[in-house]
């Protein structure tokens, strides 16, 4: 395993092309510096082995999860298309918005000049260059740093108002301290959609998801024989610590059957950034 990431890394040194500068960052997003950076771990979970180094170019990262007004908005102007919470206390104005599926999140982001993050990028910018576990480096998740299950409940111990109170809720976005590169939320809240297909790890995904800027199977083309799941990464209120860390995988279907309350946050590219300055 050592030697692999070695030659992975030895790989990606030798062929790498040169990073952009940050340079005149968008509203509301971060930049996160081209470079190589730790992916996965050689522990659990299995899906995410092995350990290895990939570089991916310079791109600028929204903040925040996306919220209910913010993809309201996009629906009201004919943008995106109707979708959202169908729990009860799930629809405040700055809730994350949850309940939507890969197809919503993409024209969401299509909408604002932007793009899904891949699944390579994504981490990067919840863990940082070194392979933390956390955003906030390797300390354990609590709820002081981020909004998951604990012994007091889900959301922290956060009820929900109406039915069901027990199962907790999807909080505002931002109410914990942010992470590397300034982003918040990037554990728990809202598990985010990533625009990868899903493979059963990486070392089956194979070149594909190794060396310079990979885009997961099928190096992230519309359809991908074989593939029918897309990811959602960083865990969620409802559930505990242990998915709460910048490398738990979760699969599901892009057309979100069965319905499960994910949200999602945009990427945009260095040429997109551009535009959105």
């Amino acid at each position: 395993m050592i030697l692999q990431a070695l030659s992975i890394l030895l790989a990606v040194a030798a062929g790498a092309p040169t990073a952009v500068p940050c340079a005149g960052v968008p509203a509301g997003m971060s930049c996160i510096p081209g470079g190589n950076f730790i992916r996965g771990t050689d522990g659990e979970p299995k899906n995410a082995q092995p350990k290895a180094t990939v570089w991916v170019q310079t791109f600028y990262m929204d903040l925040y999860e996306v919220t209910v007004a913010e993809y309201k908005a996009c629906e009201k102007k004919g943008k995106c298309p109707h979708a959202g919470p169908k729990y009860s206390d799930f629809s405040r104005p700055k809730q994350a918005i949850t309940g939507v599926n890969w197809f919503d999140s993409v024209s969401y982001c299509k909408a604002q000049g932007k793009r899904l993050p891949t699944e390579a990028e994504w981490e990067k910018a919840a863990r940082g260059t070194d392979g933390a576990t956390f955003a906030w480096g390797n300390d354990p998740v609590t709820c002081k740093r981020a909004i998951i299950m604990d012994e007091t409940g889900r959301s922290c111990g956060v009820q929900k108002k109406f039915s069901q109170p027990e199962k907790g809720r999807v909080m505002e976005v931002g109410l914990r301290a942010p992470g590397v590169y300034g982003l918040y939320d990037m554990s728990g809240n809202s598990w985010e959609w990533v625009s990868d297909w899903y493979s059963p790890s990486y070392a089956k995904c194979g070149k594909d998801c190794e060396g310079i800027d990979p885009k997961g199977p099928c190096g992230g083309a519309d359809k991908c024989p074989g593939h029918a799941e897309k990811l959602v990464r960083g865990g969620s209120w409802y559930w505990p610590a242990k998915y709460a860390t910048a490398f738990w995988r979760r699969p599901h279907h892009p057309d979100n059957e069965p319905f499960h309350h994910f949200g999602f946050r945009c990427a945009a590219g260095v040429e997109q950034a551009e535009k959105l300055k």
